[in-house]
Formats: C-alpha cells, sequence, structure tokens
C-alpha cells in the first residue's frame, strides 16, 4: 500500500510525504504538486497507523479545496472520510461551536449571518441607537466591526483614539450584545468565538490537543493573524504542524493575510524541515526563468527556483500597442489564430490588474463574435455599480422607467425607507400611474429625488455623451458614495470608481463608432451588450479574470494586459514604496502560463473619456532580454529601459482613482489661456487651462454664468470671440 501511495512522487515531494511527526514547512512553487503532497502525506500517516482519520485536522481556505482533499483520499485510502475533519477555518470553527454550544455561550441552533444579513443587522441596530447613518455609514460600520474581530479584539479591547471611534465602538459593543440576545454569529465571529473558546477552557484546549496530533494547512501564506494564533492554540507544544505554502504567492494582504505568518511558523515551532518543492509541472522552462528572474527582486524571500524537465519552449511574446483598443484588438486575433491552429478558446486566458479593464476587452470580443465568459465576476454592464449609472441615465431619458427608479430611489442612500417605497407603490397602483409621478406628489425627501433627476436632465441637455455621463456620476453622488468608503472596503470601491470611470471611456468609444450618438443609442447598446450571449458551462469560450480570480488555476495560453507603469504595477504600491506584493501578483499570472505567454501593454489609454499616455511596467524591466520576443518595434522599450533610472516623466498616473495629473499642454493648440470663446449652452468664458492636442485636447473654461468647466475639443464646439 505504501509504495503505491509513494510511487510517482519525486524525491521532494517523497521527502515530504515522509517526514517525521514534528512541525514542517512545505515552500511549494506554482505547479509543484502541493496538493497532491497534502493528500499523500495524510494517506501515509494514516496507512502506516501513526494516526488514525480522526486524530487528521486539515484546513483549506474554500470548501472547494477541501472537498477536492476529499475525494483525493477516498480514492487512495479504504477508508470513510465522512467524518474526518478536513474543511475550510470557518467550516471547521462551526463545527466546534455547534459540538461545544453550551460552553460557547450559544444556542444549538445558533444561525449565521451572510454580509447582507450582518449590515441589515447593523442597521436596525444604528436606528434603534438614533445614531447618524449619513455620519456613520452602515457599511463602514459593518466593515469595522468585522475587521476588529479579524484582529481579535472585542470591543473592549479597542482602542478609542477620539469621539468618532469611540462611538463605533459602543455600536459594536451593542452589536455583540444584539447578536448573543437573538442567537445568530456572523462569520469573523465564528473564527473568534473558537478562538476565545480554546483560549478560556484548558480541558477542552486539552481535548483537542491530544486528539489532533496532525494538523496539515494548505496555502499557510494566505493566513491571517488570528487564524495563526487559533492554529497555534490547536497545535500546542507537542503536535506537528504541517503548513504547505508559498510566500512568492502571498497576494491578499488586502484581505488581511499575513506572510509574516511563515517566518513566525519557523521561530514559533523550532521548524527545522523546510523542503523546498521547486520541480514545477506546469510550464515550459522560458516562463519559468521568467518568473525566477522577476520574484527575486522582492525582498526577505525565504526563496525556491522552479525549474522543468519539460524543454524551454516558446519566447514569451511582448506586444506594444498604441492604444488599449488596438491591444485589444491583437489580443481577438491571436487568440482567434490559436483557436483555427486547435487551441481550445477554454484553454486561454486574459488577465487584467484592474476590473475595469475587462471592457475594452469584453467589447472586441463581443464585436468579433468570440465567446467568452468573466471567471470570478460580472460582466462589464452587469456589474452593480455599472447598473446604478446606467439607471439614472434611463430614467433621465425615459421618466416612466418605474424599474430604473427602485433601482436609484435610495441609493446612494438619501433616507428614502422600505415603507416609503411600499407607499409609493401603493400611490402608483392607486392613481394608475408610473412610480415618477407618484413620487412628483409624495413630497419630502421622495420628491427631493425627483428635483435631482430633472437637475442631472436640465444640467446635461446638449452636452456630448461622455460629458453627459461624467455629469451624472458626479452629481448623482454614485462617486462620492465610493470615493467615502473606508476600511475593508475600501479596496472594493477603489474597483467600483475604475469601473464608472471606464463607463465614460465606453461613451467615448460608443461616439467614435457610431454615426448616432444619442443617450438612447449608447443605452441601447449598453442593454445589447449586456444581454449577449454568456457562455455555458459546456460551451469552448475564452476566460477573462483578474489576476486575484486566476490564482491556482492555469492555462495553455495566458495574456498579460495593461502591463503598464501605475496600472500594473498599481499606483497605489508606487506611492508606498513597496511593490513587493504587486511583483508576486505578477509572478502568479507568469505562471499561470503552460505553454505560451504574451505580455501587452498599449501607449495610450483611455481614462474618463480623456486619451493619456504611459510607459511600459517596470517589470518588463526585470525579465531577461533572451527569454523575450517582441513583436513589435522596441523605439519605446529602449527609450524607457536605456539607463539604470527608470523614465516616467511623460506619464499621467492615468489609473488612480484619485485626481490626475495634468498632461502638458500641445503647443499646436488652437486655443490659448487668457482666450475668450463662446459655447452654445454655457455662453461666454475665457480659457484657463489646456491638456492635449487636436481631437483628443480638452480645455477648461471659466464661464460667466456656469463657472469654470472641462470640455472635449471634439465635442465642445468652441468658437473665438
Amino acid at each position: 500500500m505504501n509504495s503505491t501511495l509513494l510511487a510517482g512522487l519525486n524525491p521532494e515531494q517523497r521527502a515530504a510525504v515522509e517526514l517525521p511527526a514534528r512541525s514542517a514547512l512545505i515552500l511549494a512553487g506554482a505547479g509543484s504538486g502541493k496538493t497532491r503532497v497534502l493528500t499523500t502525506r495524510i494517506a501515509w500517516l494514516i496507512s502506516t497507523g501513526q494516526v488514525s482519520p480522526a486524530g487528521i485536522l486539515a484546513v483549506t481556505f474554500t470548501n472547494k479545496a477541501a472537498k477536492e482533499m476529499v475525494t483525493r483520499l477516498s480514492a487512495m485510502l479504504p477508508i470513510n472520510t465522512r467524518g474526518m475533519w478536513i474543511g475550510t477555518f470557518h467550516g471547521l470553527c462551526n463545527r466546534m461551536l455547534r459540538a461545544h454550544h453550551r460552553e460557547a455561550s450559544l444556542p444549538q441552533t445558533f444561525q449565521i449571518l451572510d454580509s447582507g444579513d450582518q449590515l441589515s443587522a447593523i442597521k436596525r441596530l444604528m436606528k434603534a441607537m438614533n445614531i447618524d447613518d449619513e455620519k456613520y455609514p452602515p457599511r463602514e460600520m459593518q466593515n469595522f466591526i468585522s475587521g476588529r474581530k479579524e484582529e481579535g479584539l472585542r470591543a473592549h479591547e479597542v482602542e478609542a483614539y477620539d469621539p468618532y471611534t469611540r462611538r463605533k465602538i459602543e455600536v459594536y459593543a451593542e452589536y455583540d450584545k444584539q447578536c448573543q440576545r437573538e442567537g445568530v454569529v456572523d462569520f469573523s465571529e465564528l473564527l473568534l468565538r473558537c478562538y476565545e473558546l480554546l483560549s478560556r477552557n484548558q480541558a477542552l484546549r486539552e481535548h483537542y490537543q491530544e486528539r489532533f496530533k496532525h494538523i496539515l494547512v494548505d496555502e499557510f501564506q494566505d493566513t491571517n493573524p488570528l487564524q495563526y494564533r487559533w492554529l497555534k492554540l490547536l497545535a500546542g507544544q507537542n503536535n506537528a504542524l504541517f503548513a504547505v505554502g508559498d510566500d512568492d504567492q502571498s497576494i491578499y494582504a488586502f484581505r488581511g493575510a499575513n506572510v509574516g505568518n511563515m517566518q513566525e511558523l519557523l521561530r514559533d515551532f523550532h521548524v527545522e524541515n523546510v523542503i523546498k518543492l521547486e520541480q514545477n509541472y506546469r510550464s515550459h522552462g522560458n516562463i519559468l526563468d521568467a518568473a525566477n528572474a522577476l520574484i527575486q527582486h522582492n525582498r526577505n524571500r525565504l526563496g525556491k527556483n522552479l525549474w522543468t524537465d519539460a524543454d524551454k519552449g516558446e519566447q514569451i511574446r511582448v506586444y506594444e500597442a498604441g492604444t488599449d483598443v488596438d491591444e485589444a484588438a491583437f489580443i481577438v486575433d491571436e487568440a482567434r489564430q490559436l483557436n483555427r491552429e486547435g487551441v481550445r478558446l477554454s484553454e486561454i486566458a486574459l488577465l487584467y490588474r484592474s476590473n475595469a479593464q475587462s471592457r475594452v476587452l469584453e467589447h472586441a470580443l463581443v464585436s468579433a463574435g468570440l465567446s467568452y465568459r468573466v471567471y470570478g465576476g460580472l460582466r462589464f454592464f452587469e456589474r452593480q455599480e455599472i447598473k446604478h449609472a446606467l439607471a439614472y441615465l434611463r430614467l433621465m431619458e425615459n421618466t416612466d422607467d418605474d424599474n430604473a427608479l427602485l433601482r436609484i430611489v435610495n441609493f446612494p442612500t438619501r433616507g428614502i425607507g422600505a415603507r416609503s417605497i411600499e407607499q409609493l407603490q401603493e400611490a402608483a397602483k392607486q392613481y394608475n400611474t408610473t412610480l415618477w409621478d407618484a413620487a412628483a406628489r409624495a413630497g419630502g425627501k421622495v420628491t427631493a429625488f425627483v428635483g435631482l433627476v430633472e437637475s442631472l436632465r436640465s444640467a446635461t441637455a446638449g452636452l456630448p455623451l461622455p460629458e453627459i455621463i461624467d455629469h451624472v456620476l458626479q452629481h448623482s453622488g454614485l462617486a462620492a458614495h465610493y470615493q467615502n468608503e473606508t476600511g475593508a472596503k475600501k479596496r472594493e470601491a477603489e474597483e467600483r470608481l475604475e469601473n464608472l470611470n471606464e463607463l465614460v471611456n465606453a461613451a467615448t468609444l460608443f461616439v467614435h463608432e457610431n454615426e448616432d450618438d444619442s443617450l438612447t443609442a449608447f443605452l441601447t447598446h449598453a442593454s445589447l451588450e449586456a444581454g449577449e450571449h454568456q457562455a455555458g458551462d459546456s460551451e469552448d469560450a475564452l476566460h477573462l479574470m483578474t489576476v486575484h480570480a486566476a490564482k491556482g488555476l492555469e492555462f495553455h495560453t495566458v495574456f498579460i494586459t495593461g502591463l503598464e507603469e501605475s496600472l500594473f504595477p498599481h499606483q497605489n504600491s508606487i506611492d508606498s514604496g513597496d511593490l513587493d506584493e504587486e511583483r508576486r501578483l505578477m509572478y502568479v499570472a507568469i505562471t499561470r502560463a503552460r505553454r505560451r505567454l504574451y505580455l501587452t501593454f498599449a501607449q495610450s489609454r483611455m481614462l474618463h473619456g480623456q486619451t493619456h499616455y504611459g510607459t511600459a511596467s517596470s517589470f518588463l524591466r526585470e525579465l531577461p532580454e533572451e527569454l523575450l520576443h517582441w513583436l513589435t518595434p522596441r523605439v519605446s522599450a529602449r527609450k524607457t529601459f536605456s539607463s539604470g533610472s527608470y523614465e516616467t516623466s511623460s506619464y499621467i498616473k492615468a489609473f488612480a482613482a484619485t485626481p490626475l495629473e495634468k498632461a502638458p499642454p500641445a503647443p499646436s493648440s488652437v486655443w490659448r489661456i487668457g482666450q475668450r470663446v463662446f459655447h452654445q449652452k454655457f455662453g461666454e468664458g475665457v480659457v484657463t487651462d489646456s491638456e492635449g492636442g487636436g481631437n483628443e485636447g480638452r480645455v477648461q473654461v471659466n464661464f460667466k454664468r456656469a463657472g469654470s468647466k472641462w470640455l472635449a475639443l471634439e465635442y465642445a464646439k468652441l468658437t473665438a470671440i
């Protein structure tokens, strides 16, 4: 049996599986067979009589990974795996709390709140406490509570720096009491409550320490501080903690993951056994050489070097496009050709750093008639924030659109509750009219909403399509809503802002491509693209996804798109001076490819309806020249990489959600600062600034009646006075 289990393992994998019963760290590189090692280790421990199935605790990060582990074990051993403790942190903590609900001060039938239920509970509590939800947004309060729990802190342990924080701590304390009264727990509570249970109950802690002699953890680099403390409690002084992870693939700091836990493990458990799984079974040699060369620029690595006994394979293809639209067209053409050559579309992945980048790619794929699916996310026009923005535009165009009104009447929050909406619907039904007409007569905040939409319609009359959308985003409160997010939701809010900015770009491209550039035509276009056939699970289709979503997957061909400074690596990392996690993200992206890898970037990219110019990503400079095959002349690359110092002077910070730096005014601009001009809608004004040149430029004009406005030269139709 044992020889069968170990058959086919390489020397390092076998050494990891056969380790003595002491704590160990298995440094498992991408594509090195870590899941096989983990499951074989469990099977080997059981088959050699070192532990019974009940003495194993195996922790994963997803239910999918846990199910795969159980399936593999069932195939390896003639045992019943049903009772084994294999699952996620949340799943295992739930199981422990169910078994010891009295000791945990919980009812046997306690319920678990998902994120939406938790938010509703917080809103209900804040209303009872008469707390202003404008000053203390409920979602911000939710993030505060969850964040403190994940740090292992109860309300009385949180330091109050100021009255504002003190008030949030009071809500946290009352929220805990409310949950206790109602017999419910949220996801963060599962782990914290379980940790507290084991911490204070010595008998129970010793029971589980005696039971689980072998604790195995997958993706250890993704653990947060509380998860590691929970594992340490269970391991105690004598149990073996077998951790499998890769510090080079730690990319979830925004979720609280602490790559430093790997170094702490070595110190806390006096780990002598660090085994490196470096043989890669996924990618050709050139792809691995590129990944190794890139990641060596990171500091404080535990260190490993991926290799393969496969051949070197093809060079990595690099393509420099003129624009983001050209970049998308090139990718579509290459994907088509690969498909003609026999590569299934489902074996091709298009990766991007930011969700907003998918819009240009999706448009190109829809236009070309290529099937695709967005993995781990929604297609552009299906995203929540885009639907909100389109609902404002739809209602401005057609006030009879009840669905649009219901979507945005209280978004962003303006104090119009569920009861007010019910009364609105009842009034519309009673008088056989639209919700809009009922809202106009309702008075109070509902009528104020009608006034807002009317003001948006009035202010945008006669404006070009991109400027209409820009105005609506700024004055509806949508942009401000996401700009004001803090805490754990800040990163998600920044992505939603990027998507809203991309909607302006979509409108700009639509104007260029269509004779009818009206708002009605654009809304029709958006609906048609949103309603395009979404590839089914069985259909051959390209995969689009962020690099974060790609972790754990592999493809024949991978396109890493948008490799421009400030986009990938992201501006936030550049500003902080710490590129290590961004570089790990690039490392993950590279190692998704088995046979062919494309790196693409654009000289210019549309942002907020305007063209901005960038430089190639500094990550390209960190790849050895001999591994790259440039598909385009290397004019800009020579200029960019010619010296030790990296040129960024010409780059516009085009991809940050913060205000942009202005491009230098074009000398050939027909409008000079100080010149008096006339606009059909805004009247007389004076040019105060300019940006870009030709049809891609824009000017800032201070109008006598309308104040200061930026206008796109292509649409503004200014005349000199």
